[in-house]
């Protein structure tokens, strides 16, 4: 793939940001009465005005994480932990269709006793194969359509290994196999781990 026709791939990530926002909660699903319900059970005029979860990966385990919204509408800080989305890393997605695609997400691993540094307002970012990752082989992509006008190739392994910490993909983003595309100011949430 051509640098030109990869740099297409990466605007076109930035344009569906609000993807990101209907990738957590968006399609209807049964759902058991009473609890808290997955994300991607909550339709209509419930998106957005209930609280939910959404399995993601921390550390390469897999635990569950309650956003009292989906969409963080407060003066956001610079600095926000990134809350990234994936192909998915088993046979179950947590974010199974028929949300907009098939994916999972991974979160910073938790500090032992917090340390005060856990933040609860995350940032959206699609883990893509880079140009480089792709060329080589070193990054596997699915290429999924998240609702643009392109398939993104979404990243599920690198070197043959899993993307289930934030360790993993970010050494492969800095190696340059992995693009992380920042869905801007409308994918900011806001969620906290509540168990595995």
């Amino acid at each position: 793939m051509t640098n030109a026709k990869f740099g297409t791939l990466i605007r076109g990530a930035a344009a569906v940001a609000a993807i990101a926002v209907v990738a957590i909660g968006a399609s209807a699903q049964p759902t058991e009465a009473g609890g808290l319900r997955n994300c991607v059970d909550v339709t209509g005029k419930q998106i957005n005005r209930v609280g939910c979860y959404e399995k993601v990966w921390a550390g390469d385990v897999e635990y569950r994480m309650t956003f009292s919204n989906v969409s963080f509408s407060g003066a956001a800080p610079h600095e926000l932990d990134p809350f990234y989305v994936l192909a998915p890393q088993t046979d179950t997605p947590q974010g199974p269709p028929p949300a907009p695609f098939a994916h999972d997400h991974v979160v910073r691993d938790l500090p032992s006793g917090n340390a005060g540094t856990y933040s609860t307002k995350l940032q959206g970012y699609f883990v893509l194969c880079s140009g480089q990752g792709l060329t080589s082989g070193a990054c596997l992509a699915t290429w999924m359509n998240p609702g643009g006008p392109n398939e993104l190739p979404f990243a599920t392994t690198v070197n043959g290994q899993p993307l289930t910490s934030t360790d993993a993909i970010e050494s492969a983003a800095a190696d340059g196999d992995l693009a992380l595309a920042n869905l801007g100011p409308t994918a900011v949430i806001v969620g906290s781990i509540s168990g595995n």
